[in-house]
């Protein structure tokens, strides 16, 4: 069949933000960078196609996978590359792993994604990553892995590769490994351990069958628009036109539970099938496990399980907490960043084969507020060094009280309290932040009168950093017997403004309860897992409620009595070491170091700290392939000055372009636009098709030096070049260093204090820190300020060498002179727009006077002399100026040579700075750059 091939250039996945983390951790000699550095860009080609594997349990069926290969170009027989298998999540498709799969290709690993069986344009049924299907699918994908000559493998049939996915897809990596031993390293995330548990949620001790049907969840995953035919995939017949491409097993199972409220034990032993939980013995592949704290469908006890069933086959698993989830969404950028550096460290090590092991530590993150500049969420990052459990490293008891209270369980659970919306991404968290009463919608989610008992504490005296699963004990009295309760912990702020962390509730089925509430005994109950600051002045308060709008409850009206156990309410706490807040920034490093390193990043890091700006991610089809566009970029002052008024130019690979013009152009202004120190008022930008704003990811491929040098006066240049790339969290073998040192030609003077130099020396520095890792895109603001002319001649060898690779090169100078022998292309601007662009040679123009560098002037001209028609001229600095009148230069430079006369160089007489002048004429001089 037809295979789509296309290649894409890459783009790094590197925020300011990430910098700025990675060189904090850095500093204080942690061993921990949590913010993602990812590598400058790599090609690699993009192949669609549809694989046919072995389908069932036999292998006497076919199926087709609809599949998507990411192969790194340098790829070969002779230079093999590790590979990872990325699944999507439940109802996803191929499509909805793109941005990690180009992620993962940056680095160099081959990627396979497909559209799982049941979903798109794959056929086949679902089956819930069942061992049977969807497993045995992923393992024939590894065969065919294994198959590729350019796939690096540890045997025959065996690829070196790890598995990474979210949600079915993290369940499917789990599974994959018990079943397959060839898998090296799985990331499974937001996934679960027992699939029964996670939709009949059960009482400590209890058995599935008595679980509290979470029928929100359920409906989604059943009764949504994933179980029909989409993307052009066939349908399979179920016999059931309400389950659409579900397998027949598991459509009989989800109506029996969603009619009766209940699961038999057939439907529980089919869900525990699709299950890690009774199959991680077999996990021997080392396990990153990431699961998200705003997450009512799996939340964070499903990664504990997964984890300690893991470590305790002694395979190696370290696990991560993220505000984000089912119910919270990505998160916000810190946390992204955090976990892409994570996986990408995982799969260096396991995987690759390089970088240190990263060890067991343990990170989360917290909720602190909004982005004052674009409103975004904000996440404090902590790490320490071991996984302490649900059960924290320390606990702090918490008494509430409250006398026994009826609640009223409302007939056929309608209406009924609201704690979370399942599947509406970030909203729970966003009202977690701003106070809202339920934690997923402010205003909306909460308990209705008359349906709960409610226990407050006393307000705290000191605030207490939650993390793990509180818990507390309650009685309860039912004139049938049983109940079905919700309790949830509230943080109530001094204004009455109660919050449900992350709209987390613990549903509790009991039985055998009395009619009296003082005869009934003390129940434990767990409550989910949470991550919260609960401040000083703030009550804690426990809700035990009879119906929950994501839960199925008994039909029949009945009235239960509710009051405390012993009141005690334990608090699991964790402390860390911080490592994504400008406190901590301020805290661990001197403001000097911060300062200095921002400086030199030229304005990169300065955007750093502000905090999750606006990513840039969709590429311009038209200008994906050049390193700098700049389209109709007007800059406007508020006191009405305008600096730029229309600028428009192009920067190819393989170019250095001169920007020119008088003070006052707008030449630093077009500058400080383009690294993201300034707004435009109106224009474009894009580096390689995506659009440069401040904070860009974008800006991590270009070097640059503007407005001078900064760096740390007290170490050695050498020292402050380490410190700078140690800042961007990519390896040392990256930067080039030898090359760099190499530029800026400091000789010994290199290990001195920075203190001592000379502004030159300075200037030297600066441009080698500009050019570590050897970025696609350079720019440069006068860089040869300060250097004498010997440096002068060499800067200028070292820009044409530097663009020849197929980088680019944008300077910025006053020494015209220069920028004619060092640039291929000119921009010129004056009074904010451009005035001429193109090719030096094609702005210099045409002119029958040449000039002549020659090594005996005066023998030249008598020489010259008596040549027909070539008039010798007068110059004032001596040189030979010839008028050739039509004369071909070749037949007079002919004439030197054998007159016995060296030639060094002939050039046209009109020099770039008289072309300069015409331009932009004397009376733009003298004022001031803005």
């Amino acid at each position: 069949m037809p295979i789509a091939v296309r290649v894409r250039r890459a783009l790094p996945r590197m925020t300011a933000r990430r910098t700025v983390t990675v060189a904090v951790v850095a500093a204080l000699a942690a061993g921990v960078a949590i913010w993602a550095a990812w590598p400058q860009r790599r090609a690699y080609t993009v192949t669609d196609q549809l694989i046919s594997v072995a389908a069932g349990p036999t292998g006497t069926g076919r199926i087709d996978l609809d599949t998507r290969f990411y192969l790194p170009e340098s790829a070969s027989a002779a230079r093999t590359v590790p590979a990872v298998l990325l699944a999507h999540g439940f109802g996803g498709t191929k499509e909805s792993v793109r941005s990690d799969a180009e992620d993962l290709a940056d680095r160099g690993y081959a990627v396979l994604t497909w559209t799982a069986r049941g979903f798109g344009r794959s056929g086949g049924q679902i089956h819930l990553d069942s061992p049977d299907y969807e497993v045995r699918d992923a393992s024939r994908l590894l065969d065919w892995l294994a198959a590729r000559p350019d796939i690096r493998r540890d045997a025959a049939g065996d690829p070196r590769v790890g598995v990474v996915g979210g949600s079915y897809g993290g369940g499917l990596a789990l599974l994959l490994a018990a079943q397959d031993p060839r898998v090296d390293a799985i990331v499974p995330m937001i996934t679960w351990n027992d699939l029964a548990r996670s939709f009949l949620p059960e009482s400590a001790g209890r058995p599935a069958t008595d679980g509290v049907f979470k029928k929100g969840w359920a409906g989604i995953f059943f009764g949504g628009s994933a179980g029909r035919s989409t993307g052009g995939g066939p349908a399979a017949d179920t016999g059931d036109p309400s389950c659409g491409r579900f397998a027949a097993d598991v459509c009989r199972a989800y109506l029996e539970i969603a009619t009766t409220g209940r699961a038999s034990p057939d439907a529980v032993a089919l869900l525990r099938r699709s299950s890690p939980a009774g199959v991680l013995d077999r996990v021997k592949a080392p396990t990153l496990l990431i699961q998200g704290q705003a997450d009512t469908l799996f939340p964070l006890s499903e990664a504990d399980a997964n984890a300690r069933g893991i470590a305790a086959a002694g395979t190696p698993v370290r696990v991560a907490w993220y505000t984000g989830g089912h119910d919270g969404g990505a998160g916000p950028q810190s946390d992204r960043d955090r976990l892409r550096y994570l996986t990408a460290q995982w799969l260096d090590h396991y995987v690759r084969g390089t970088g240190p092991p990263p060890g067991a530590g343990f990170t989360w993150s917290r909720l602190a507020g909004f982005d004052a500049v674009n409103r975004g969420l904000l996440a404090t990052g902590y790490t320490t060094d071991r996984y302490p459990g649900l059960t924290g490293s320390a606990t702090r008891t918490v008494r509430v009280a409250g006398p026994a209270q009826a609640a009223v369980n409302p007939p056929r659970g309608n209406p009924a309290a609201i704690s979370s919306l399942p599947g509406l991404g970030g909203l729970s968290a966003a009202a977690a932040v701003s106070g809202g009463a339920g934690g997923a919608l402010p205003g909306v989610a909460a308990d209705l009168p008359g349906q709960y008992a409610r226990f407050d504490s006393a307000p705290l005296a000191e605030a207490v950093d939650v993390a793990g699963a509180p818990t507390v004990s309650i009685r309860a009295a039912s004139p049938t017997g049983e109940a079905v309760l919700f309790v949830k912990l509230y943080d109530v702020d001094p204004k009455g403004v109660a919050t449900l962390p992350d709209g987390l509730v613990a549903p509790v089925r009991l039985t055998g309860l009395p009619t009296d509430v003082t005869a009934a005994a003390p129940v434990a109950v767990t409550l989910p897992a949470i991550v919260r600051r609960i401040e000083a002045g703030h009550r804690v308060r426990i809700t035990v409620a009879t119906s929950d709008q994501a839960y199925a409850t008994p039909d029949a009206p009945t009235v239960y009595t509710v009051a405390l156990g012993d009141g005690a309410v334990t608090l699991p706490t964790l402390s860390g070491m911080p490592i994504a807040t400008p406190a901590a920034v301020w805290r661990w490093v001197l403001g000097g170091l911060v300062a200095a390193l921002l400086l030199g990043l030229a304005g990169v890091l300065l955007v750093g700290r502000l905090r999750s700006r606006r990513r840039a991610d969709t590429v311009h089809p038209d200008h994906a392939q050049v390193p700098l566009v700049v389209r109709d970029l007007r800059k406007e002052y508020a006191d009405g000055f305008v600096a730029v008024s229309r600028v428009d130019f192009e920067v190819h690979p393989g170019q250095v372009v001169g920007l020119l013009g008088p003070n006052g152009a707008g030449k630093t202004t077009t500058l400080r636009v383009l690294m993201g120190l300034t707004r435009p008022s109106a224009g474009e930008i894009y580096v390689f098709g995506y659009r440069l704003v401040p904070g860009s990811p974008v800006l991590s491929r270009i070097g640059a030096l503007v407005e001078g040098p900064g760096f740390l006066p007290h170490l050695s240049g050498e020292a402050n070049l380490r410190a700078y790339w140690r800042a961007t969290g990519r390896p040392a073998a990256d930067a080039h260093f030898e090359t760099a040192l190499e530029i800026a030609g400091l000789g010994d003077s290199v290990h001195r204090k920075v203190r001592t130099y000379s502004h030159g020396m300075r200037q030297r520095l600066a441009i080698a820190q500009a050019m570590l890792g050897l970025p696609a895109v350079l720019v440069l603001d006068e860089p040869t300020d300060g250097l004498d002319p010997p440096q002068i001649a060499e800067m200028r060898r070292v820009l044409q060498r530097y663009a020849t690779d197929g980088r680019a090169v944008l300077v910025s100078s006053h020494l015209l002179a220069e920028v004619e022998q060092t640039c291929t292309h000119a921009v010129v601007v004056n009074k904010g727009r451009i005035v001429a662009a193109g090719p030096v040679a094609e702005i210099v123009g045409e002119s029958p006077s040449v000039r002549f560098d020659v090594t005996d002037p005066e023998a030249a001209r008598a020489v010259l002399g008596r040549m027909a028609g070539v008039q010798v001229l007068p110059e004032d600095d001596g040189t030979l100026v010839v008028d050739t009148n039509g004369t071909a230069r070749s037949a007079v430079v002919a004439e030197l040579v054998q007159a016995g006369i060296g030639v060094d160089r002939v050039m046209p007489r009109r020099r770039l700075e008289d072309a300069f002048l015409s331009l932009v004429g004397e009376h733009s001089r003298g004022s001031g750059d803005r």
